[in-house]
């Protein structure tokens, strides 16, 4: 009788024995596949938009850098005051055709997509104060809404400090689609701000914001943008209808700056 309870016990050890390395085996199985699955996301999906990512930041870069280069370029090239009409800002400048709805005026587009007020500032000496332009439009803070007016001022300062004779009109914020984040509630509060800054430093001021608004639904016109954010052809005959009655009271107003 012993000896059938020692050797059931061999039996049962060994049962429990293969039992423990299946279970070990079907464990590290389980880990394999998971490292193999993770492996085949990472060098499938991962890196390649990792990679995406790095090359249109790389894009971005070069983009912002070979503009720079042109406006040191095309610095050289005018006297002080010969352009009458520069316009900074980003991606809504950047994409103003100035020559086909200013063609009265000699005017620089100092315009850069993606553009903030942090940005805009670093640049503001090859962009703007090295040209030394009769009159500066500005519209800058849509990529930065939240915290444009940490350094919005400081621009203002460098604008009077830098181009004393220079005439400066301010444009609000514009308004949105639905699709960029219900912002326009933001985009009015600030655009009170900067209007009051532009009486603070005598500029002025042009109410982009109002015109394109919809009422009814809140949000910009329909056919006035492509995407909510940027405008078509006939979001930019608006806004040229706003700012041109402007430019051409200050011109006439001013017309020698040296």
């Amino acid at each position: 009788m012993l000896k059938l309870v020692m050797r059931f016990r061999k039996v049962l050890f060994v049962y429990n024995m293969i039992k423990q390395k299946k279970i070990i085996l079907i464990i590290l199985s389980i880990f394999f596949l998971t490292l193999i699955s993770f492996l085949i996301i990472l060098f499938t999906i991962i890196i390649p938009e990792r990679k995406e990512k790095e090359y249109f930041e790389e894009q971005v870069k070069l983009y912002y850098e070979n503009k720079l280069k042109i406006y040191e370029e095309e610095n050289e090239k005018f006297e002080d005051y010969e352009i009458d009409v520069a316009f900074i800002g980003d991606s809504l400048t950047d994409a103003y055709d100035l020559e086909k709805y200013y063609p009265e005026f000699v005017v620089s587009n100092r315009g850069i997509g993606g553009e903030t007020t942090i940005g805009l500032e670093k640049r503001m000496q090859v962009s703007v104060y090295d040209l030394k332009p009769k009159v500066v439009v500005m519209l800058i803070g849509a990529n930065n809404m939240d915290s444009m007016f940490n350094n919005y001022e400081n621009l203002l300062i460098g604008l009077s400090e830098n181009l004393p004779n220079t005439k400066v009109v301010l444009l609000s914020l514009t308004a949105m689609g639905d699709n960029w984040g219900r912002k326009n509630q933001l985009a009015a509060f600030n655009n009170v701000k900067i209007k009051k800054l532009a009486e603070k430093y005598n500029y002025h001021f042009i109410d982009l914001y109002t015109p394109l608004l919809d009422v009814t639904t809140n949000e910009v016109y329909d056919g006035y943008t492509i995407d909510g954010g940027h405008f078509t052809e006939l979001g930019y005959d608006v806004v040229t209808n706003l700012i041109k009655p402007v430019l051409i009271e200050i011109l006439t107003i001013y017309p020698n700056f040296n």
